[in-house]
């Protein structure tokens, strides 16, 4: 069972500066405990719950429990110090907003999800599709979908990797065709030159400009098969989740380089498509970057900010190659020096 078979459709999202007591009454109304943040193109960059409204220490635990009471009142008027705690006309949803976002994919196995939810300690995840919110689900899916199903979950044995290996060969295969075809064009006969004493620079002229347009086919074909690789890289890497070996596995390799006297490490290489502005705030050194991350990118961020940054690790990012002029791949580092 994927993630597409038990989310639920009806997105309630707002917007990085919609006021915080605008979230609570929508909280409320929807009768739902958090909403995506999404940007103007439609992309999530944070998610706040009922939590980050009204705090988490002792004297908040006391509003949450009376916030879920006016929640379970059916419409009763909310408790007057939770609306003037979060009656504040400076405070938006990109002030309390938890981000990044850990996504799935509508392919996602309902038990990655579950491990997901564990792992980042989390209630719910928005489902992506070409990187919007299509739905989101929460542990109460899970559960639901698991007592529905007794507990019988299915796997797809691959697929993900085939449809990988499949786009990438039907296109090596479509240029194989352009190319066979563009070497029966040059090796056909001549036409006869119209002047018996010799060639004519016309000809030569028109041999020039038939090579031009060839190799300006070469370079367009190249080009679209660069960036639908690009397009299949960023599809795989959003629904792709670190596990807790994986982690192992790079602090691992993060100790082994600093016994080599390095001061960091690469954690992650990816697409800059794969970023929410297409990498465009890594690039200007924003402070907002990591809001745009999504995918494997988004979850190696909170794991640093939960297991690392709390023991004077740094996490940065920055563009590892600018094709065209435009931000290319970006690196996800580590770092320790001083």
């Amino acid at each position: 069972m994927k993630a597409r078979d038990v989310m639920n459709s009806a997105v309630v999202a707002v917007r990085p500066d919609t006021p915080i007591n605008d979230i609570a009454k929508a909280l409320r109304d929807h009768a739902i405990s958090a909403v995506p943040v999404i940007d103007h193109a439609g992309l999530p960059v944070g998610m706040v719950s009922e939590g980050d409204l009204i705090g988490r220490d002792d004297a908040d635990r006391k509003a949450r429990r009376d916030w879920w009471l006016t929640l379970l009142a059916e419409g009763e008027a909310l408790n007057p110090e939770f609306l003037a705690s979060v009656h504040s006309p400076d405070r938006r949803a990109r002030d309390v907003m938890t981000a990044p976002v850990v996504t799935v994919g509508e392919e996602t196995e309902i038990d990655e999800i579950a491990r997901l939810l564990t792992a980042h300690r989390i209630k719910r995840v928005p489902v992506l599709r070409d990187g919007r919110i299509v739905g989101i689900v929460s542990r109460a899916d899970l559960v639901r979908a698991l007592a529905e199903s007794k507990m019988q979950l299915t796997g797809d044995g691959g697929r993900k990797g085939r449809i990988l290996t499949d786009g990438v060969g039907g296109l090596e295969q479509r240029l194989r065709h352009r190319q066979n075809r563009a070497d029966r064009v040059w090796s056909a006969e001549p036409p006869p030159e119209s002047d018996e004493t010799g060639p004519m620079a016309a000809n030569f002229r028109q041999l020039m400009a038939d090579h031009e347009r060839q190799e300006a086919l070469h370079r367009e074909e190249h080009r679209r098969a660069a960036a639908e690789q690009r397009r299949l890289k960023v599809t795989q890497l959003i629904d792709q989740h670190i596990s807790d070996e994986n982690w192992r596995g790079l602090l691992h390799q993060a100790r082994q380089a600093a016994e080599r006297g390095e001061k960091e490490l690469l954690l992650l290489r990816f697409p800059s498509q794969l970023c929410g502005d297409a990498g465009r705030a890594v690039n200007a050194g924003e402070p907002n970057w990591p809001t745009t991350l999504r995918g494997e990118a988004a979850e190696i961020y909170h794991r640093w900010e939960r297991d690392l940054r709390p023991h004077g690790f740094r996490l940065g990012a920055r563009v590892l190659e600018f094709p065209g002029g435009m931000p290319g791949d970006i690196g996800l580092f580590l770092s320790w020096a001083q």
